[in-house]
């Protein structure tokens, strides 16, 4: 049996609050509204009750970001894609965000299962004025519980539209790309944590952006495995490889923190479940 599941998530700002209003169809839900920093950011954790995906399942999000809204959705736990007997397991994420409008996409890391058959799309369309905090966290099998990733394929997708574009497959067989200097060095939890705009960022504001991220990367632990970079005039970019997920999840976070301020002088704010 496959999942077939849709939601769409729509925030507004009405009377200075960031309201958040949702429609789903099959097994995906959106938790009450949490507003623990004030009424301008509206704090959402996002649920998919069957707790991960098989061959056949597609998950579709849409979040839509009205004029001067602020929306932040999270997940409670990782995403889990399961061995696939040959059908492609979807998730087919869309942010669409109004001017002025602000979100942050910072969904738990997704699992990839040896044998899994995998595709994670997330794809932006930012009018001038918007601005986008996100990330993407992939941990490919299980080291810990000596499940290694050693078959099937994962393929991502990252989409700016019309300014930056990321997709590549990563195929457990290759070991080149699994185990060589050039590809993942036999790392095998890969994360990018993005900043993008609607509008070019200015200069000054870009340089801010990175010379923050790049004072946090030095001194962690995964200095050598991690990186900040302008990748469009619309688009700051780090990316972290590490053995896995928690080191890399705690690097992103720890940049968040510093971006937070800087981009919104919004105190660096972490979503309640994050804390338990």
């Amino acid at each position: 049996m496959t999942w077939h599941a849709a939601l769409r998530l729509d925030y507004s700002l009405e009377n200075g609050r960031s309201v958040a209003r949702f429609v789903h169809d099959g097994p995906l839900r959106i938790l009450q509204s949490l507003w623990p920093e004030g009424g301008g950011v509206c704090h959402n954790v996002l649920v998919h009750p069957p707790g991960g995906l098989v061959g056949g399942d597609t998950l579709a999000v849409r979040v839509h970001a009205r004029e001067g809204s602020h929306g932040l959705v999270t997940t409670p736990g990782a995403s889990r894609f399961y061995r696939s007997e040959g059908a492609m397991a979807l998730q087919d994420v869309a942010l669409e965000a109004e001017g002025g409008a602000r979100l942050e996409w910072l969904p738990l890391e997704a699992i990839y299962y040896s044998g899994c058959q995998a595709e994670n799309r997330l794809r932006m369309r930012l009018a001038p004025g918007a601005e986008v905090l996100g990330w993407d966290v992939a941990a490919l099998g299980l080291p810990h519980a000596a499940q290694p990733f050693a078959r099937g394929s994962v393929l991502q997708h990252i989409e700016l539209h019309g300014a930056w574009l990321e997709r590549g497959r990563i195929a457990a067989e290759d070991a080149r790309l699994m185990d060589g200097p050039l590809g993942l060095a036999g790392q095998r939890c890969l994360a990018s944590l993005f900043f993008a705009t609607g509008s070019d960022l200015s200069r000054s504001r870009r340089e801010a952006l990175l010379d923050a991220a790049r004072a946090v990367i030095e001194p962690h632990p995964l200095a050598r495995s991690a990186g900040a970079t302008a990748s469009s005039p619309r688009v700051i970019v780090v990316r972290v490889l590490a053995p896995l997920v928690e080191p890399a999840l705690q690097l992103l976070k720890a940049i968040r923190r510093a971006w937070r301020p800087l981009a919104w002088d919004l105190p660096p704010h972490e979503p309640r479940g994050w804390l338990i």
